[in-house]
C-alpha cells in the first residue's frame, strides 16, 4: 500500500528547557510533494529538519514518517527508516582523509549495501551533481558550491524517497544557487518528496517558475503556509 504521506507533524510542540521553538505544529508532506521551509534565523528550522527524520522526538505531538511514528519506534527501526530519507545538512561535514568519491559512498558502506554496485553507478551520479572529474580529490579541496553538490550526492546514493535539504545554497554565490536548485528540481521531477530549508526568497521564486511548490513560513513559534505574495 502507498505511503498516505511521506512526513507528517501533528501537534507538535518543540522545547528546550524553558524556551519554545514552536508549538502545536501540524503538516503534512504527501509523496511527491515540494515544499520550501523560511523563517527568520534562530526560528527552528533545523530542529524541524530534524524531527523530519528522526533525528530529534518532539517535546508533545506526533511525527511519523511513511505514516510510521517515530515516537514508538528504536534506534535500529529509526536507521532503517532513513535509509529511505537523504539529508543535506548545512553545514555537509566530510572525512577528509577519503577521496569525494568514498565520502559519497559512505551511506552505502555504513547500511551494509551493496558497495560494489554502487561504484558501478558512482560515475554517472558524480556526472550528474558536475562533480565526475573531481571524485579522486579530497574535501578539503573543494569549494563551497562542490563541496554541498557532493553532499547532495552523498544524500541521493541510497536513490530516498525523501530529500531534506538545510540551506543548501546559503554560502554560495548564485550562479551555483541556481545549479543546486536545479539539482533539488530534477529529483523532485523523478518523484522524490523535497524540503528545503532557506531564507532566500529569490531562490523559492525561481523554483516556483520550473515546479509545484508550497512555501512553509516558520516564525513566532508557529508554521503558516505561505501565500501567493512569494
Amino acid at each position: 500500500m502507498a505511503d498516505r504521506s511521506a512526513i507528517a507533524l501533528n501537534s507538535v510542540t518543540m522545547s528546550y528547557s524553558d524556551n519554545t521553538l514552536f508549538r502545536d505544529v501540524s503538516l503534512q508532506l504527501a509523496p511527491g510533494s515540494f515544499h520550501f521551509l523560511t523563517g527568520p534565523s534562530g526560528a527552528g528550522k533545523t530542529t524541524l529538519i530534524k524531527l523530519c527524520y528522526g533525528e530529534l522526538q518532539p517535546t508533545e505531538g506526533r511525527v511519523t514518517l511513511f505514516d510510521e511514528d517515530t515516537g514508538h519506534m528504536d534506534r535500529d527501526a529509526i536507521a532503517r527508516l532513513r535509509r529511505r530519507i537523504g539529508v543535506v545538512h548545512q553545514d555537509c561535514r566530510f572525512i577528509d582523509h577519503l577521496s569525494v568519491a568514498e565520502n559519497v559512498l559512505l551511506p552505502v558502506t555504513v547500511s551494509g549495501g551493496n558497495v560494489e554496485a554502487a561504484r558501478t553507478d558512482m560515475s554517472e551520479l558524480m556526472n550528474w551533481v558536475g562533480l565526475n572529474a573531481l571524485s579522486d580529490h579530497r574535501p578539503p579541496e573543494l569549494s563551497g558550491g562542490e563541496r554541498q553538490r557532493a553532499a547532495l550526492a552523498r544524500a541521493v546514493i541510497l536513490s530516498p524517497d525523501i530529500i531534506l535539504a538545510d540551506e543548501p545554497t546559503g554560502n554560495v554565490d548564485w550562479e551555483m544557487s541556481l545549479k543546486i536548485l536545479g539539482l533539488l528540481i530534477e529529483l523532485n521531477l523523478l518523484g522524490k518528496t523535497v524540503l528545503c530549508a532557506t531564507h532566500d526568497m529569490s531562490l523559492i521564486r525561481q523554483a516556483k517558475t520550473r515546479v509545484s511548490t508550497r512555501v512553509l513560513r516558520l516564525r513566532d513559534g508557529a508554521v503558516e503556509l505561505a501565500g501567493a505574495e512569494l
